[in-house]
């Protein structure tokens, strides 16, 4: 490997979407920052959120029901200190995306006075939702990205997947000592094919979750969970894993691929429906429509499967058409693309794998255990979403916690030095590979029993099945990894077993049902004690 592909700067960040960007902004003034963004800088989780960031901006809100809304949702697992801290700097982070030229949707009256629009979803007992129209992560990651790009200290470069964290320990350093930190990355060039080292101060996780675990996703393909499968093999504990929300409302139709249908469309009046027109959400919860996702899903994926239906409708059709194309362009024009007219007919839809609630642990400051590495996003656990996640409460964390990383390391950059130039990756000992086959059999296989065993309702038995079936892909993909030349597809499933198997080893330790994790075995939640976080420590697995 030529000397050419070492790159430095002061922080690295992986990951382009709102997190990593809101975080390189803050950071640019004071060090220089570079940005990998796995596929097009564009693309990721942010520029499909459709609902909006959650927000206190009317006086009958307040920052206390924000918290109490949040910590009903999170079913008991979330941490107060943190979902106050989150919610007192909302309007904060409203302000700087406002300032960076962000256009959120305005009110329209008769005066011609108004502020901006807020909407209410599944979960909140006030409308403090602001958003731009249905596409609210497009404006945000646009905005954002723009800014970036003119700015000088920050370097952008797309197409760039990261295999593994550079860290002391792997270098030599004992661990616990000061020179046990992370140093860099090995990172992927998806064109060039070649491995590239990058050096930094400091190391920033802004990676996104692990939906495209399972089979069906409203995610983009690209969120393989790469971001907590490099943390763990780091030595980064993770934290309740086993909390994968389902999004209730996907669009059903062979070519509208992870289309999201937004929550909401069921905060402006949506009824969802059986195949026969009738409602059904009064019988599982008294909010009906407005119930938290967790419910709508199970109600949803209980109907289905009594009925054998291959989906549910969601009806926004008695509202005016003038409403529904105002407030949702977006998806009425990609329903009109497929031939529904919402603003006439219902919109078929079934839940898909939509938001990963665990992931790696931090503090409210987005520091890892791994001194210098650093988590904001999806990618992490910091006890804001407990065991579910309330409506956009995502975004809303993505852009606080970029906002707190960005200042803990603003105050810590003189006391770490860039690191010397690192070992080149070695592959003297791979040969290219002429069995592909077994990586995409492999990456069929993991998403088809996941969906299947680790899904909306779970049971022992399926945990085991999907225990038993993942630790001998595990162990498949290790020797492949171990003997062939890296690619996408080969890095991408080595993450996904290892989060498979913390989401397996994770659900199997809760013995209860709570928010997102259901159970047949355990249908209710344990009230004999106080609940608890499932943490899992890397100690005593191995991996290549």
């Amino acid at each position: 490997m030529n000397r050419q592909l070492q790159h430095s700067s002061d922080i690295l960040v992986i990951g382009s979407g709102a997190a990593g960007l809101t975080l390189a902004l803050q950071l640019a003034a004071h060090a220089k920052v570079t940005l990998l963004a796995k596929g097009e800088l564009v693309e990721g989780c942010t520029l499909h959120a459709q609902g909006g960031v959650a927000v206190v901006m009317e006086p009958e809100d307040s920052v206390e029901s924000h918290l109490q809304d949040t910590l009903t949702a999170g079913a008991g697992l979330c941490d107060p200190a943190v979902v106050r801290h989150v919610a007192e700097n909302a309007a904060e982070a409203i302000r700087t995306l406002i300032a960076h030229g962000v256009k959120f949707s305005r009110e329209r009256r008769e005066d011609g006075l108004g502020g901006y629009h807020l909407t209410r979803e599944g979960g909140h007992s006030h409308r403090r939702v602001i958003h731009a129209a249905d596409a609210t992560g497009k404006a945000i990651e646009t905005t954002l990205l723009g800014a970036a790009q003119a700015h000088p200290n920050i370097t952008l470069h797309e197409h760039r997947l990261a295999i593994d964290l550079i860290t002391g320990a792997k270098l030599g350093a004992k661990q616990g000592t000061i020179e046990d930190r992370v140093l860099g990355a090995y990172v992927l060039n998806r064109d060039s094919g070649h491995v590239e080292v990058f050096r930094a101060r400091f190391v920033v996780l802004a990676s996104g979750g692990a939906s495209k675990v399972y089979l069906y996703t409203s995610n983009p393909d690209l969120s393989t969970g790469d971001g907590i499968a490099m943390a763990w093999r780091a030595g980064c504990r993770v934290a309740n894993m086993e909390f994968n929300q389902f999004h209730p409302t996907c669009l059903y139709h062979p070519k509208a691929k992870s289309f999201l249908i937004t929550e909401a469309i069921r905060g402006e009046g949506g009824i969802l429906k059986l195949p026969d027109g009738s409602r059904f959400m009064h019988r599982f919860d008294k909010r009906a429509e407005l119930a938290p996702r967790d419910i709508v899903a199970r109600a949803i994926d209980h109907e289905m499967k009594r009925l054998g239906a291959q989906c549910l409708y969601l009806d926004i059709s008695h509202k005016p058409a003038e409403f529904i194309t105002e407030h949702f362009p977006n998806i009425y024009l990609r329903c009109m693309e497929l031939g529904i007219d919402i603003t006439r007919e219902p919109i078929p839809v079934v839940p898909a794998a939509h938001y990963t609630c665990g992931g790696v642990m931090t503090d409210v400051h987005g520091r890892t255990d791994l001194p210098g590495l650093y988590a904001i996003g999806e990618v992490t656990f910091t006890g804001m979403h407990g065991a579910n996640r309330l409506a956009s409460n995502s975004l809303l964390e993505c852009l606080v916690f970029g906002h707190a990383a960005a200042r803990d390391i603003i105050a810590r950059l003189d006391t770490v030095s860039l690191p010397r130039t690192l070992p080149a990756w070695d592959e003297s000992r791979v040969t290219d590979s002429d069995e592909e086959v077994v990586v995409s059999h492999n990456w069929e296989e993991l998403r088809h029993f996941m969906w299947d065993y680790v899904g909306i309702v779970r049971t022992d038995k399926r945990l085991q099945r999907a225990k038993r079936r993942v630790d001998l892909l595990s162990g498949e993909i290790a020797e492949y990894y171990g003997n062939f030349r890296v690619s996408n597809d080969l890095l991408e499933l080595r993450n996904l077993v290892v989060v498979a198997d913390l989401i397996i080893r994770s659900a199997m330790a809760r013995k209860e049902s709570r928010g997102l994790h259901y159970t047949l075995d355990y249908p209710r939640a344990d009230e004999s004690q106080p609940p608890v976080n499932t943490i899992l420590t890397p100690e005593n697995f191995h991996s290549s």
